[in-house]
């Protein structure tokens, strides 16, 4: 997908990768019905609030109504974005191989890659970090 994409929140407010310059941006595609998923909204919520150069953004995709969706966030208190997306958003960033799926862009932009399953917090420091060990956790980057 072109680097330029533009989502807009369950709130009515934008978001785009050329507004979060200088940040990291994790933009996380998830289903309610999804467990894996659901687990690994907690840690995302608490690194957002941790780290003020990250950026997480969330995808809820295939669902059935938006109150699912809702309710999801409600539940888990979730402070960061969250866009009420669809199949058409899911395939302008790249072919999904099942859920979740992340894509992870560095504070200048560039794509560092995508992960398809679930991700812990730790995972995600150490591949902000660049730690070697972390090198594996996102495929397909710039």
């Amino acid at each position: 997908m072109a680097d330029g994409w533009q989502l807009k929140d369950k709130d009515g407010v934008h978001h785009s990768l050329s507004g979060a310059k200088g940040k990291w941006v994790l933009v996380n595609f998830w289903a309610p019905w999804c467990p894996p998923c659901l687990e690994e909204m907690p840690g995302f919520n608490a690194l957002q609030k941790r780290r003020k150069d990250l950026q997480v953004i969330g995808v809820a995709v295939m669902y059935r109504k938006k109150q699912e969706v809702l309710d999801v966030v409600r539940e888990h208190a979730i402070s960061y974005p969250i866009v009420l997306g669809n199949e058409d958003i899911a395939s302008d960033f790249g072919e999904m191989q099942g859920m979740p799926t992340s894509f992870l862009y560095a504070p200048t932009g560039k794509l560092v890659g995508h992960h398809a399953g679930p991700l812990t917090p730790q995972e995600l420091e150490r591949a902000m970090a660049r730690a070697p060990e972390a090198a594996g956790l996102f495929t397909g980057g710039d």
